[in-house]
């Protein structure tokens, strides 16, 4: 490993991110509503184990303990999600005693000199709104505005950064094409409605944000990856990574800052009616300025026409025919995702040159982590060597792209604590900090103890 130190531009943001259903718990308490995750994680089968969120990391009781947590790790940013289902169990009608929760919680987080850094929705949809239709009706747009409204009539005078949807690929693919998230549906017409709907409630809830604090900073997140052919050399290869890097990626960075959907993908996609979900106005509301750019990045992949080893099912695309993922002999995580730290710098080279850059736009990396097969010492102590090289690796070609003159002004480490992870419940552990489910006992990693030294200094040792 390239062991040169390198410092990071002065200001460069440190945090860790967690997302609300992953640690809160506390599922039925004060007034919260059941998400579209507490259903699902009820149907047989669906979640590792019958694991639910239900107790999670019980962060809502413990929000204090976490939030000194963050202090002893030098963490100057926490982003976080508020539940939808809290703050409004039934979608529509505010619960003051959820708003309190995030309320609190931001002022512990200011009075620890630690910027909060609020997601709107990260997948916790309330389940009377997925009733109703869920993101493939457009009302759940117009549902999330008003959320976000809400929001910032409780917030907007001690919080800054706000994000819209993390993900929004990760909602509309997994939960509505591939059923391998809530709501666990398989309708490809459904999915791509919800990819419209996902984009068109962003750009409601940022005509609303910015309605109310022209000074806010408002962006969203997106899930990206690097998609490359198998064999450069075969058009079919090239094809199959050209409709990946469509879906994966184009379809939603082209609306957002080109005001229109990629024709090729809509070509693609043609048979299952998206165009129909789009109104006039639609697509203006959508590419509406944006302050920042979040960027999720966990690994690339590569594509080809020829059936094979599919290394990634939870990356399942609509109208996919002839397009399959392939293992390049690479490391893997404990996911089976290849580690690929110059995909990331090769994903932000292409962002700057392509989107953000021509808009002035900064990024900030919003996640990055890994999954590994922790081995506690009878202390209950992790020495993650894995995971803190992963880190490292990442963040050198991080500083890579930053040399090259991508304006990126931060990085969230994914994630905070040990959580529920999804379909895969509690197998999957991704923190800085190990959780004993048991006893919630919070440890940290070697790689969190690391990563307190790199967010100190502003700097990776040689």
């Amino acid at each position: 490993m390239n062991s040169t130190p390198v410092t990071f531009p002065p200001g460069f943001l440190w945090g860790a991110a967690t997302a609300a259903y992953q640690i809160e718990g506390a599922a039925r308490e004060g007034g919260r509503g059941d998400s579209i995750w507490d259903v699902f994680s009820r149907v047989p089968g669906a979640v590792a184990d019958g694991h639910n969120g239900d107790v999670a990391c019980d962060h809502y009781h413990r929000a204090a303990q976490d939030i000194a947590l963050m202090q002893d790790l030098n963490l100057a940013a926490y982003r976080f999600s508020v539940s939808w289902a809290r703050c409004m169990p039934d979608g529509v009608t505010p619960n003051p005693e959820g708003i309190a929760f995030y309320a609190d919680l931001v002022d512990r987080l200011l009075a620890a000199g630690i910027t909060p850094w609020i997601t709107l929705y990260h997948w916790d949809l309330p389940q009377a709104l997925e009733d109703k239709g869920g993101w493939a009706a457009r009302e759940t747009a117009e549902r999330f505005a008003e959320f976000a409204a809400i929001m910032h009539e409780a917030l907007g005078d001690r919080v800054r950064f706000w994000t819209t949807l993390n993900e929004p690929w990760v909602s509309a693919f997994l939960g509505y094409a591939a059923g391998l998230h809530a709501p666990g549906r398989k309708d490809p017409s459904a999915a791509l409605a919800a990819v419209h709907h996902l984009l068109l409630g962003h750009g409601l809830a940022v005509r609303e944000l910015r309605s109310r604090d022209a000074a806010a900073t408002v962006g969203i997140t997106l899930n990206l990856t690097v998609a490359d052919p198998a064999d450069p050399d075969r058009e079919l290869d090239r094809d199959a990574a050209r409709r990946a890097d469509g879906q994966s990626n184009r379809l939603f960075l082209d609306p957002l800052f080109r005001g229109e959907y990629p024709a090729d993908v809509l070509a693609d996609v043609a048979h299952l009616g998206m165009a129909d979900v789009v109104r006039p106005g639609d697509l203006e509301l959508i590419s509406a300025p944006l302050d920042v750019l979040g960027v999720n990045y966990y690994h690339g992949s590569a594509f080809t026409s020829e059936p094979g080893l599919d290394p990634d099912p939870s990356s399942p695309m609509v109208a996919a025919d002839g397009v399959h993922t392939v293992f390049r002999g690479l490391p893997v995580t404990g996911m089976g995702w290849e580690v690929q730290p110059d995909g990331l710098r090769r994903l932000l080279v292409r962002l700057q040159r392509e989107y953000t850059g021509p808009a002035g736009i900064p990024i900030y990396i919003t996640e990055n982590g890994a999954a590994y097969d922790d081995e506690p010492d009878a202390e209950g102590f992790v020495n993650d060597e894995d995971r803190r090289s992963f880190f490292e690796q990442h963040l050198r070609a991080l500083h890579a792209a930053i040399t090259e003159g991508v304006d990126v002004r931060g990085y969230f480490a994914w994630s905070l604590l040990d959580n529920f992870e999804w379909a895969f419940g509690y197998h999957q552990r991704f923190g800085l900090v190990r959780v004993e489910y048991d006893t919630q006992r919070r440890i940290p990693k070697a790689s969190g103890l690391w990563y307190a030294r790199v967010a100190a200094s502003n700097a990776l040792p040689g």
